[in-house]
C-alpha cells in the first residue's frame, strides 16, 4: 500500500512538472523570433531556459540587419512579478539576482547588445548606443508581457545599473520599479568628481600610504617592468594595444581607484621595509596588469566605445606623481577608455545630462544602492526631494559589497516597504529570518 502511494505521489509530481514545462514552453513557442533551450533549473524555480531573441541592429530601420541577443529566463509563475535584469556587459551563465530571490519573481536576464554572444561577427559600433540598447530591452519587455501579467521591475549592477536607469528614462512605463546597484551616472568624458572622491575618501594617513605605494612603483620603474615582463609570460598576456611600459603606468594610476572600488584595507598596504618583490605582488593584486592586456582590452572594447561616446568615464590625475609619468601623454590626464583602434571619438554628453535632469524631477519609484567606500559612488545619482525614490548608501561598503543582504535592518525595512507599496504585494524579509 505504501509503495503504491509513493508511486502515485511520484507520478503526480512528475505530471505536474511536465504540465508546467509544457505551458511555458508553448508560450515561448508562440513568441515570434525567439529560440529557446531548456537549461538546469535553479532552486525555487519551475523551469529555466537560454533564449535567443532576434533584434534589429537599428530599431528605426530594420533593413540594416539583425542579430540574436542572449537572454536567460527563469520561470516561476505567469501571474508573478517579473524582474528584468539589464546587464551592462556579457552574461555567460544563468544566475539568480538577490532582488529576484526577495520577490520570488520570474527573472529575465538580458545580455547587453554587442557583448558576449549578442553580436554579429563584425561589430558596427554606430549601432551601439543607449537608444538602441534600451530599445532591445523594450522589445523584450513587450514580447514577454504576452506571457507575464504581473508587475515588472528592472535591476542591474554597475554598468548594468546604468542601463537600468537609461532604460527607465526612455521607457518609463515598462516597469513599476527600478533598482540600480552601484550605478554611476557619469556626466563628462572625464568626470572629475572621481578626483574629489579620491582626494577625500578615508583619512590622510591612508591616502598618503596609497600615494607612497604609487611613488615606490615609479621610482623602481625598471625593476617593476622587468618583473611584469616575466609575470606576463607566466600569465600568457600580450601587450600590443598598450606597450608594457604604458601598461605599467596605467596600473600605477589605476591603483587608488581600484583600491577603494574593491575594498582595499589601509593596514594591508606594505611598508617600506617590505621587499620589492612582495610589494609588487600586493600591488598587482589590487591593480592587476591583466586589465590592460590585449585580451581584456578587446573584451571591454564595446564598453569603452560607449564610455567615450555617450556614457562618460574617468581619467587619471598625475599632479602628485612628480612628473614621473613618462610612457603616457603628459599633455593631459591619461584616460581610461581604450577606444577601437585608438580612434579619437566624439563624446556627446547631451543624453547623460537630459537623463540626470529627468531623474531629479521625474525619476519616481527608484531604489538606489551605493557603497560608501566605492569610488563609483562619486558619480552616483544625487538625492532629490522632488521624487518618490529612496537612496541607500552602505557605510564602508565597496562596489562588490553594496548589496541588499549587507544593509542594516532599518535600511532593509525601508527597502522592502517601498517595494510593497509600489508593487502592491507583501514581502517576507528573509534576512530577518536568518537573524540579521
Amino acid at each position: 500500500m505504501k509503495a503504491s502511494l509513493l508511486v502515485l505521489s511520484f507520478f503526480l509530481a512528475t505530471t505536474l512538472g511536465f504540465a508546467q514545462h509544457s505551458k511555458i514552453e508553448q508560450a515561448l513557442f508562440n513568441l515570434p523570433d525567439v529560440q529557446f533551450e531548456r537549461i538546469k533549473t535553479p532552486e525555487g524555480y519551475e523551469s529555466a531556459y537560454e533564449l535567443k531573441v532576434l533584434q534589429p541592429l537599428d530599431h528605426k530601420d530594420a533593413s540594416k540587419g539583425y542579430f540574436y541577443q542572449r537572454v536567460y529566463l527563469n520561470h516561476v509563475g505567469f501571474d508573478q512579478v517579473t524582474t528584468l535584469v539589464t546587464e551592462g556587459y556579457n552574461s555567460s551563465r544563468n544566475r539568480i539576482y538577490e532582488l529576484s530571490k526577495l520577490l520570488g519573481s520570474n527573472q529575465i536576464d538580458v545580455e547587453h547588445r554587442f557583448y558576449g554572444e549578442s553580436r554579429k561577427d563584425s561589430l558596427e559600433y554606430e549601432f551601439l548606443t543607449l537608444e538602441q540598447a534600451t530599445a532591445d530591452l523594450h522589445h523584450i519587455n513587450q514580447l514577454f508581457r504576452k506571457i507575464y501579467s504581473g508587475k515588472w521591475v528592472s535591476t542591474g549592477i554597475s554598468k548594468g545599473g546604468q542601463t537600468t536607469i537609461y532604460y527607465r528614462y526612455f521607457y518609463p512605463e515598462d516597469v513599476a520599479v527600478s533598482v540600480p546597484y552601484v550605478a554611476p551616472m557619469t556626466l563628462a568624458f572625464e568626470d572629475k568628481r572621481i578626483y574629489h572622491f579620491l582626494d577625500t575618501v578615508g583619512d590622510d594617513k591612508c591616502r598618503d600610504a596609497i600615494l607612497q605605494a604609487q611613488l615606490r612603483m615609479l621610482k623602481n620603474r625598471d625593476q617593476a617592468i622587468e618583473n611584469l615582463k616575466w609575470y606576463a609570460v607566466g600569465a600568457d598576456l600580450t601587450f600590443e594595444y598598450h606597450s608594457l611600459a604604458e601598461t605599467f603606468e596605467f596600473a600605477v594610476l589605476e591603483f587608488p581607484f581600484s583600491f577603494w572600488q574593491w575594498g582595499g584595507k589601509c593596514d594591508e598596504i606594505p611598508s617600506e621595509s617590505t621587499s620589492f618583490d612582495d610589494f609588487m605582488e600586493y600591488f598587482i593584486s589590487v591593480s592587476g596588469i591583466d586589465f590592460f592586456a590585449d585580451d581584456q582590452v578587446d573584451h571591454y572594447m564595446s564598453h569603452y566605445y560607449q564610455a567615450a561616446t555617450q556614457m562618460g568615464y574617468y581619467g587619471y590625475e598625475t599632479n602628485d606623481l612628480n612628473g614621473m609619468i613618462k610612457a603616457l601623454s603628459s599633455k593631459s590626464n591619461p584616460h581610461a577608455a581604450f577606444t577601437p583602434d585608438k580612434k579619437k571619438l566624439k563624446y556627446d554628453g547631451a543624453l547623460s545630462k537630459a537623463a540626470s535632469d529627468w531623474l531629479k524631477k521625474e525619476g519616481n519609484q527608484f531604489l538606489y544602492i551605493y557603497g560608501g567606500a566605492d569610488t563609483w559612488t562619486a558619480c552616483g545619482v544625487p538625492q532629490s526631494d522632488d521624487v518618490d525614490a529612496e537612496w541607500f548608501v552602505l557605510a564602508g561598503k565597496d562596489h562588490g559589497a553594496a548589496r541588499l543582504r549587507n544593509m542594516s535592518s532599518e535600511q532593509q525595512a525601508i527597502f522592502i516597504s517601498s517595494l510593497e507599496k509600489w508593487l502592491e504585494i507583501k514581502i517576507e524579509n528573509p534576512f530577518l529570518k536568518n537573524g540579521k
